[in-house]
C-alpha cells in the first residue's frame, strides 16, 4: 500500500495502586477502553493494509488482556464491588443493575470464547484477514463492554465506594494484589 501506514502501538496502561482500589478498577476501564480501541484499529488496519507483524502484534496485546487482565478485573468486581451492594443497599434499582452487571460478565465471558480465536490466529499468523463471521463475533465481544462500563463507573463504583470503609476498601487492594501476585507494600 503506497502512502500513510496507520500504526497499531501496543496499549499503555494508565497507573492505580491497589492502595486505591477504586482507582485501580477506573483504570481498567481506561486499559478495556484502549484495548477495544487497538481492536478496532487492528479491524480497520487489516482492511486497509492487510496483515503483516504490526497487525500480529496488535491482536496478541488484545488476546493478552483479554485474556489475563480483564477476567481478573471481573473476578475483583464479583468479589469486592457487587457483594456489599447486593446485601447492604435499600436502592432496588442499584441491586438489579448489580444482578444485571454479573449477567453480563457470563455474557462477556461467551463472547470472548467465540471471538478469542480469531486474535490468536492473526497473532499466529495462521490466518491473515478476517471472515464475516470472526469479524461479527469481535463486533458482538466490544459491543458488550459500552454500556456494562458507563454503569459501574457512573453509578456502581460510587455506590460501593459509599458503602465500604477506608480499611475494607485497603483489605480489598490487598486482596486485589495478592490475586494477581504483586509484590510491595501497600500504603496504609
Amino acid at each position: 500500500m503506497t502512502g500513510a501506514r496507520v500504526s497499531l502501538p501496543g496499549v499503555r496502561s494508565p497507573g492505580a495502586g491497589f492502595d486505591e482500589p477504586f482507582a485501580m478498577l477506573e483504570a481498567c476501564h481506561e486499559r478495556v477502553r484502549r484495548s477495544l480501541d487497538l481492536l478496532a484499529r487492528l479491524r480497520q488496519y487489516l482492511q486497509d493494509t492487510g496483515w503483516d507483524e504490526s497487525a500480529a502484534q496488535a491482536a496478541r496485546d488484545v488476546l493478552r488482556y483479554f485474556d489475563i487482565a480483564a477476567p481478573l478485573h471481573h473476578e475483583d468486581e464479583e468479589l469486592h464491588v457487587f457483594p456489599p451492594l447486593l446485601a447492604g443497599t435499600p436502592e432496588q434499582g442499584v441491586a438489579q443493575l448489580v444482578r444485571q452487571l454479573q449477567s453480563d460478565h457470563v455474557q462477556m465471558a461467551e463472547r470472548w470464547a467465540a471471538a478469542r480465536g480469531a486474535l490468536q490466529a492473526l497473532g499466529e499468523g495462521s490466518i491473515r484477514a478476517l471472515a464475516p463471521g470472526q469479524e461479527a463475533a469481535l463486533e458482538r465481544f466490544a459491543h458488550s463492554y459500552e454500556s456494562h462500563m458507563r454503569h459501574e463507573d457512573a453509578t456502581i463504583y460510587p455506590a460501593a465506594r459509599a458503602l465500604l470503609d477506608a480499611e475494607t476498601q485497603q483489605a480489598m487492594g490487598q486482596e486485589m494484589a495478592q490475586r494477581r501476585g504483586a509484590s510491595g507494600s501497600l500504603s496504609k
